[in-house]
């Protein structure tokens, strides 16, 4: 697959469901030459369309991801970890599972607050934490709402496959983020990959 065919890629995953000529104005491209790779990727069942009809004119098509495209990003090595998860239970129960999460949890705290030591407002923090889970594949992106609210998104999950045999890396997770970010923040989770969203979204409030 070539450049641009990965490239309309990432931007339906991180954008979601788009029509072509929004692809080509993001990706600065045609909108014929978008079309053209869509047609080739639906071929290769890596997307799909659904022709919305709006109020005057031809139906638009949108352009979205189906569940083949997911092999295209990060994944973590799901197959091992399913395995790993299911052995993990069957020696040590679910203590020993939740101990695991325990562990991770506190290695991923202390990691985010030597990372987030120097930024000291929110809305700094917000972003390198972003530029975090970035780095970790999970596609993150932010962007403030408000003047003291903030919305966290990740369009992808590599270990998706871990939070869907046990949902205690999913919490685990979300209290991570509250920790880092301190006590004079509130955050709740909006959208769930798990839960068939196509993203995970956080908004995330400064009390003060």
């Amino acid at each position: 697959m070539d450049r641009t065919e990965d490239l309309i890629l990432h931007t339906l995953k991180s954008r979601g469901p788009q029509m072509a000529e929004t692809i080509a104005s993001e990706l600065g491209l045609t909108a014929p030459a978008v079309r053209r790779h869509l047609v080739g990727q639906l071929d290769r069942g890596l997307v799909d369309f659904a022709d919305v009809a709006g109020a005057v004119g031809r139906p638009k098509r949108i352009w979205r991801l189906t569940a083949t495209a997911d092999s295209r990003f990060p994944d973590s090595h799901a197959s091992l970890t399913l395995e790993m998860i299911g052995a993990i239970r069957e020696v040590h129960g679910e203590a020993g599972l939740e101990a695991l999460i325990s562990r991770r949890e506190a290695r991923m705290v202390e990691r985010y607050k030597l990372a987030l030591a120097k930024p000291r407002d929110v809305k700094s923090k917000v972003a390198r934490l972003s530029e975090l889970r970035s780095e970790e594949g999970y596609m993150a992106a932010w962007e403030q709402l408000g003047r003291k609210t903030y919305l966290l998104v990740e369009n992808h999950c590599p270990i998706c496959a871990a939070a869907r045999a046990c949902q205690g890396f999913c919490r685990s997770e979300l209290e991570v983020f509250a920790t880092v970010l301190g006590s004079d923040v509130a955050i709740t989770r909006e959208d769930h990959i798990v839960a068939g969203a196509r993203r995970c979204a956080y908004r995330i409030v400064a009390r003060t």
